[in-house]
């Protein structure tokens, strides 16, 4: 089996690519059930966030894994073939796992070094568990994975700053309003803010509001008890979603993050809203701010038309995907170039761990078949012996049978422990080629032990107590 990841991500896809092909909820399952019962695949995970889809497998083709799963991909999300080849990366085996690493560690984020990949890594895992799709090799790589990423905050100040995209866009948010971007938090005093959504981003997106001294936070969700949930938790208030156009009037900054599958906030209701805004300016006290919409879902909230009303920013993935090149604003969410280097650095510890670890495993049935050969031998010898000697005392025949073995291990010790060693080097696979050559061991041995017990996979559900 071999480790493959086909994905999209912030990188590689325009946002209206990604906002079609971001799963969650019923579709990620279904995605990964797919994906897991498509042909040459035998273990897949599937990671979806805001700004990346991707597909984890063991496959036992290259080229038919990576056309099985961008088909899955292309039918779930409705883009053409083409389109989404197009925006896709592949990698695969060691790069593969590469790939993982990185990404569990903030490497491959829109903010390098934020925390919540690690945790939307780990539901992930937990997912593909509860399905039955992770294997052996992936699993292994994926508990790898999740500690590479504890260590990287632990061990480096990648995350020092406690960056992330809610800061990000807040920081750009500001600046576009007209002020500066605070040391350590956005500076929000004086400002109305709305937060539409009650997830796992609208609550960061709340906290970060209240801390940051905004003048008021309030929140709108379809469901108004998730909603005052999360307003009670920070000292918000809550407003009805159908009362939505009153609060976008009544805001300096709108901050979307719903998962809903069409736009939220639509032209018509900004342009709207912007009517009352401008009809009640003399009493709001905001002068001649701009309403600033900071949409943080994929699909968006934000209808794209919005961006063309008048008096209007929005700040969506496509905005926050390129910060990097925006100066100021963005900087304070890019850690220190010695911070990243010591990840980098974690990550290529892991990584070694893991390739030395897996490719010990795949020469453990070559060495499990020598010794079972040199046993055989060990035993015909002792049964011609017998036949030569006659009947044999047998503490006499435990005590030869004894010193036989020990000579065939002191002599298979070496080739053993060193092909164990060779295995994680280039040209591992031609050294356990070697070995088996010169101790004419039978392929399909070697195979055999290497394969599960079949009749152990067809254990009677009833004996299992189920």
């Amino acid at each position: 089996m071999s480790l493959l990841v086909v994905g999209l991500s912030h990188a590689t896809a325009s946002v209206a690519t990604l906002e079609r092909a971001v799963v969650s909820g019923d579709a990620q399952t279904k995605l990964l059930n797919d994906v897991y019962l498509a042909s040459n695949v035998t273990s897949a995970m599937i990671l979806s966030t805001c700004n990346r889809v991707e597909v984890y497998a063991e496959v036992d083709s290259f080229h038919g894994g990576v056309a099985a799963i961008c088909e899955l991909l292309a039918r779930h999300s409705g883009l053409p073939l083409d389109q989404l080849t197009g925006s896709a990366y592949v990698h695969y085996q060691d790069r593969a796992a590469q790939h993982l690493l990185a990404v569990a560690c903030g490497l491959e984020s829109v903010v390098v070094g934020e925390s919540q990949i690690l945790g939307q890594v780990r539901q992930a895992v937990r997912l593909a568990r509860q399905h039955g799709t992770l294997g052996r090799e992936l699993s292994d790589l994926s508990r790898l994975a999740l500690r590479a990423g504890k260590r990287a905050h632990a061990e480096t100040g990648i995350d020092a700053a406690g960056q992330n995209l809610v800061t990000l866009g807040l920081g750009l948010a500001t600046a576009a309003i007209g002020r500066d971007q605070g040391r350590d938090l956005p500076l929000l005093d004086g400002l109305r803010v709305l937060v539409v959504g009650a997830g796992a981003m609208s609550s960061l997106a709340v906290a970060t509001a209240v801390r940051s001294g905004a003048a008021s936070v309030h929140v709108a969700n379809r469901t108004k008890s998730h909603a005052e949930r999360l307003a009670d938790k920070y000292g918000a208030k809550v407003i009805p979603l159908a009362e939505l156009e009153a609060g976008v009037a009544a805001s300096d900054l709108v901050i979307t993050c719903t998962g809903a599958t069409g736009h939220v906030v639509t032209a018509a209701l900004v342009t709207a809203a912007l009517s009352r805004r401008d009809a009640g300016r003399s009493d709001a006290g905001s002068g001649d701010r701009p309403l600033v919409l900071l949409d943080l879902a994929v699909p968006r909230d934000v209808e794209p038309g919005v961006a063309g009303l008048t008096g209007v920013k929005v700040i969506d993935m496509t905005v926050l995907a390129g910060a990097s090149d925006l100066g100021d604003a963005a900087s304070t969410a890019l850690p220190a170039d010695t911070e990243v280097t010591a990840v980098r650095r974690i990550v290529a510890q892991e990584l070694g761990s893991f390739l030395r670890d897996d490719r010990a495993a795949s020469v453990a049935p070559t060495v499990v078949a020598l010794r079972a050969k040199a046993a055989t031998v060990v035993e015909a010898e002792l049964a011609r012996l017998e036949r030569r000697l006659g009947d044999l005392d047998q503490k006499v025949r435990d005590e030869i049978a004894q010193s036989m073995g020990r000579v065939a291990d002191k002599l298979l010790h070496g080739p053993t422990v060193r092909v164990k060693e060779l295995a994680g080097s280039p040209g591992a696979d031609s050294y356990e080629a070697a070995l088996r050559v010169l101790f004419e061991l039978d392929p399909d041995t070697v195979q055999s032990i290497g394969r599960p017990d079949e009749n152990m996979l067809a254990w009677p559900a009833e004996e299992d107590g189920e």
